[in-house]
């Protein structure tokens, strides 16, 4: 959550037994933007016997520019690809679920599409494979006979592959000859963004997902409410909702734009803490300690209007944001944060033992709370997350393990490192504080990240610190989100804010993708980003 706190060419084997003879061309870990070692397809298909044949006429092909880097790429001799004159953008027979990206990509290259036609000489194909072809959002593209063919066993591969084909011809006027098959190494990346604390328009929100969208990342995180503000506009609730705030139809145009690039927008409504500007407009829900003073942000759970309010919102929004996920948020309940919670919150305390028994804690009915609040939007097809401080050791009440943990800290009082977590079987995505929190105005000793220190040191593996997680927890990670927090929203523009995340951003495209240690230097990977479009 956020921070306002008290708190590829050295092993390459290259064998041309003859003139006309090829081989694949095998390049070693991290690639950067050449070829990666990866020696089976994620296609599950050879990729040597989908090589075109030689040429004695052209050299051999080096990999697509690309960011993030192809993860393999079979070299080939031929001219490339290129559109020309009569080039045209076509699907297989069968494929016509992939009109939309084929749409896009003639639109982004400038030439026409024909539809469900076959491919002629200069022409780009899109087509679905089996979906045993390979894993999720994986693509193979195949450069021969002077076109192109994408394939992959769901839309989001293929579209992946029109963003292989679309940098490549930015930074290099041509698509190299050759078979490049690629896929992502985590499932969720993405940006998570505060726009709860700072206003963004809808113009400057959907810039930012078609930024993401060139980058294969597939998920926007949206914070809309917080202390300071209620920034999406309510149906049910109207009286919580701030003056600057997007509209339903500007979300549900957000969402449109998010979806057919393959981005999942994930919400965020956090509670039982970071309720403060729905407090403002149902103050008898206010917690408040003995001496009658109120805990900044957090709503009174032993009260049943609480759970009434907020999941009549859950409810609204789940409707809104059609989307697999949905973050509860549970962070920083600030009973949770004081000496003795049940001294100064006996309500709490009495409610506790009510509803979990004699020797339950605070604790327990916060955590109980949020399993709650997880039965209301499990039952409409969305999986729950949860900050990891939202989530406590030896409680009687256990948080349901189908909850995904979002880890951004362990700097909170009671702070748990990542292991644990692992251990308990809890999956988790990587939010790392250290490298991939961008804070506005610098508070509480927080530095705005830099795309070089995250291209450098960090992976999805480095939860907490900088030091990784053992090895054996990796299938438990699924990814992680560059995150941009409000706490001093006026400390920069919005355009100061666009320019500061882009390169972070894009080294965080990169090592999500493939979080080997790249080939390109930093400076290199810089001169890449500006020959691809992704520096801006």
């Amino acid at each position: 959550m956020s921070p306002t706190r008290g708190a590829l060419v050295t092993g390459a084997a290259v064998t041309v037994a003859a003139a006309a003879v090829l081989t694949v061309v095998v390049w070693p870990e991290g690639s950067g933007s050449h070829p990666s070692r990866d020696a089976a397809s994620p296609s599950g298909t050879s990729a040597s016997a989908a090589a075109p044949s030689p040429s004695r006429s052209y050299p051999l092909s080096s990999a697509p520019s690309t960011i993030p880097a192809v993860r393999e790429h079979t070299a080939a001799r031929g001219p490339g690809w290129q559109p020309g004159e009569n080039s045209t953008v076509v699907i297989a027979k069968g494929s016509e679920v992939l009109a939309d990206e084929a749409q896009l990509l003639a639109r982004e290259l400038n030439i026409h599409y024909r539809g469900a036609e076959d491919a002629r000489e200069g022409d780009v194909q899109l087509a679905l494979g089996a979906k045993d072809q390979g894993p999720a959002e994986s693509y193979t593209l195949t450069v021969r006979d002077r076109k192109v063919r994408i394939t992959g066993p769901d839309e989001s591969g293929v579209f992946y592959g029109t963003r292989t084909l679309k940098q490549s011809l930015k930074a290099d006027k041509t698509v190299p000859e050759g078979v490049v098959n690629d896929r992502p190494d985590r499932p969720q990346r993405g940006l998570n963004l505060d726009i709860a604390r700072k206003h963004y328009s809808a113009e400057w929100i959907e810039d930012r997902i078609r930024e993401m969208g060139d980058l294969k990342l597939n998920q926007l995180g949206l914070h809309f409410s917080d202390d300071q503000a209620f920034r999406i506009e309510s149906k049910t609730h109207p009286e919580v909702v701030s003056d600057e705030a997007l509209t339903q139809d500007e979300v549900r145009r957000i969402v449109g734009l998010a979806n057919s690039l393959h981005i999942e927008v994930v919400p965020e409504i956090d509670s039982p803490g970071h309720l403060g500007a729905v407090l403002r407009a149902h103050p008898d829900l206010q917690l408040r300690n003995t001496q009658g003073r109120e805990s900044r942000g957090s709503i009174d759970i032993s009260k049943p209007g609480a759970a009434k309010l907020i999941d009549e919102l859950l409810d609204e929004y789940t409707d809104l944001f059609p989307g697999k996920f949905w973050h509860l948020g549970a962070d920083e309940y600030q009973a949770l944060m004081v000496r003795d919670p049940a001294a100064s919150y006996p309500q709490l305390q009495r409610a506790a033992e009510q509803k979990h028994g004699s020797g339950a804690t605070i604790e327990d009915l916060a955590t109980g709370w949020l399993n709650d609040r997880a039965a209301v939007v499990e039952p409409k097809g969305r999986t729950a997350k949860a900050w990891n401080d939202g989530l406590f050791r030896d409680t009687k009440v256990v948080a349901d393990k189908n909850i995904e943990i979002e880890y951004w800290t362990g700097k909170e009082i009671g702070a748990r490192p990542p292991q644990e977590y692992l251990a308990a079987g809890y999956k988790m995505l990587n939010l790392n504080d250290e490298f991939l929190y961008y804070v506005l105005g610098e508070p509480n000793e927080f530095v705005y990240p830099t795309g070089k220190r995250i291209y450098e040191q960090w992976t999805p593996m480095v939860l907490r610190g900088t030091e990784p997680v053992a090895a054996r927890y990796s299938p438990q990670i699924l990814g992680g989100r560059f995150a941009v927090w409000g706490d001093l929203p006026n400390a920069q523009t919005v355009q100061q804010v666009a320019d500061g995340i882009r390169m972070p951003l894009v080294a965080t495209s990169q090592k999500l993708w493939d979080p080997r240690k790249p080939e390109l230097t930093w400076d290199q990977f810089q001169e890449l980003a500006a020959r691809t479009g992704s520096a801006g």
